[in-house]
Order: C-alpha cells, then structure tokens, then sequence
C-alpha cells in the first residue's frame, strides 16, 4: 500500500500520465490539454505539481516562430508510476477476489480488505 502515491491517485493526472506512456518523445502542451479534456490553467496546475516530483519534464521551444511547449515523462516518473499501477492492480485483485468469498450484502472492513 506504500506504492500508492497521492501524486498519482488523482483521475486528471492518471490521464496526463497515461497519454504520455503511450506517446514515445512527449506530447505537446495544447494535444495533452485536449487529450486530456483539460483547461490550459487546470493542465497546468498538475503539471506543475508532477515537474516538482520529477515525474513530467516540460521543455519550451520555438516551433516555426511560435512557442511550444512538449512534455515527457521521466524516466524516475515512469518507474515510480509503474509500480503505483502495479500496486493499485493488487489492491483491486484481492478487492475482486474478497467479494467472490464474501456472501452478498457482506461487509469487509476495508483494513482488512487491504491485508487479505
């Protein structure tokens, strides 16, 4: 349960990162923002708070005169969100399999949900 970092457990930063898994040398700013369905100041704001984990780089440039920003995932941001997606996969694997072995309308304190 330790693997489980706040930083990731949010719905609009898991999107970021997993748009930037799938693209191979970042993405730009304006494709994440719409990709995501994000606002440029709400992308911004976890942007910023996953830069400041080492988690995303944001590189500006000029592009035909114009500036562009493009975001990576680092390779620390990677490893780390593996093993949240890693651990994340387990929590819910035993979820699954506690309500196979509970009868209906069971209830499982969450503490011991974890642990089983």
């Amino acid at each position: 349960m330790d693997a489980i970092e706040r930083v990731f457990h949010e719905p609009n930063r898991m999107a970021i990162l997993s748009v930037l898994c799938a693209s191979r040398g970042g993405v730009p700013f304006t494709e994440l923002r719409d990709r995501c369905g994000l606002t440029d100041g709400n992308l911004n704001r976890h942007l910023k708070a996953l830069e400041d984990e080492d988690i995303v780089r944001c590189a500006k440039a000029f592009v035909d005169n114009k500036p562009r920003t493009t975001v990576t995932i680092t390779a620390t941001g990677t490893k780390r969100f593996q093993a949240y997606l890693d651990t994340i996969g387990e929590v819910l694997k035993r979820a699954k399999s506690a309500m196979r072995r509970e009868p209906a309308g069971g209830n499982m304190p969450a503490a011991r949900l974890a642990t089983t």
